[in-house]
């Protein structure tokens, strides 16, 4: 069964935070909602927790509505960037605190909660650390409690806040294939709160991009990435070289070249965008004429800054094999982009 968001608006004093959300999360699918500051990510996470209510609109699971169950009958577990571990716990006790804490005709035996608690430090790699204070590990080991701590109510969802927020690149980015496989291996309906686009692109089944408390596009990472249905979409998703041209028939012309556009759009003037690994650059021929103002390194390939004659600012994205690897800050060359995007 789904969970289903339908027509939610949350306002507090006179901002809207949430404006007509809907959208389905099937069973057992990771959901990202993407979005930055203030778009109403964390806001529709606390009104799935029970942590606060909707002004108007619908949430139902598993056909039952879930505005009418008391937030602790909602089987709910949550994870927060803070990791909200209790010092004076070991790693354990931690995990087990969920199912201790449960009244006493809903709490399983000492048996049961142990044999819980043993599961869930297999699961995120920490046999060896039950005995452990959260004082005693590092940011990372921490999150893994937190989420196995969540994991220990058997929960209907799992709701994860900005969950690697606090963390290092490197530490996120493995945590992220470790959550991966846990929830492969769980099946619990997720909804992951994240404004990292890498984030959400490499871990949802399906992205929820949201924008001043509205739903800007839903689609698979693959969908989003490749069809951003808005000029926020595409910006908000990665670096976005941007340049005026007209579009007719289908293809945009620039001053003495052209390009194909990416989906439908009308003949007429437009701010065109393109992607720094869409577009060409070569010393001689068609493009916009621009000087490189830096070469750097981004792990596989070269990073070229350039500026327009114009003082418009762009970037591209080369292999260390390619052609750009001869060039250097000051060169004069022209900027060609292999496809564009346009968006009324």
């Amino acid at each position: 069964m789904s969970l289903i968001i339908k027509n939610v608006n949350k306002t507090f004093t006179n901002f809207p935070a949430l404006k007509d959300v809907t959208f389905e999360a099937r069973s057992g699918e990771f959901i990202a909602l993407l979005g930055p500051s203030g778009s109403g990510k964390t806001t529709l996470l606390r009104l799935l927790a029970g942590l606060d209510t909707p002004n108007a609109g619908e949430i139902s699971f598993e056909g039952e509505n879930y505005l009418k169950l008391n937030p602790r009958d909602r089987r709910v577990g949550m994870v927060f960037q803070s990791y909200a571990l209790f010092r004076h716990m070991t790693v354990a006790q931690n995990i087990a605190f969920g199912l201790n804490v449960r009244p006493a005709k809903e709490r399983p035996s000492k048996a049961e909660i142990k044999s819980t608690v043993e599961r869930l430090l297999k699961l995120i790699q920490m046999d060896d650390l039950g005995k452990r204070y959260p004082s005693q590990l590092s940011g990372g080991q921490r999150q893994r409690v937190a989420l196995a701590r969540a994991l220990a109510i058997n929960p209907r969802i799992l709701l994860l806040d900005e969950p690697f927020g606090a963390l290092d690149a490197l530490v996120r980015k493995d945590l992220r294939r470790w959550l991966k496989r846990i929830h492969h291996e769980t099946g619990v309906t997720t909804i992951f709160v994240t404004h990292d686009q890498e984030e959400a692109l490499d871990l949802a089944d399906r992205v929820v991009v949201l924008k001043g408390g509205k739903v800007e596009q839903i689609g698979t990472p693959l969908e989003i990435h490749s069809q951003p249905s808005s000029a926020f979409v595409f910006d908000f998703l990665g670096s976005a070289n941007k340049a005026n041209g007209h579009i007719k028939d289908g293809i945009a012309h620039f001053d003495g070249f052209s390009a194909p556009v990416a989906g439908a759009a009308n003949d007429g003037d437009y701010t065109l965008r393109f992607r720094p690994y869409e577009a060409h650059l070569s010393r001689t021929g068609a493009g916009i004429p621009v000087t490189v103002t830096a070469v750097l390194p981004a792990g596989s390939n070269l990073r070229l800054e350039l500026k327009g004659t114009d003082g418009a600012l762009f970037e591209t994205q080369h292999s260390h094999g390619s052609e750009a690897q001869g060039f250097s800050v000051g060169d004069t060359l022209r900027l060609k982009p292999e496809r564009v995007y346009a968006y009324a």
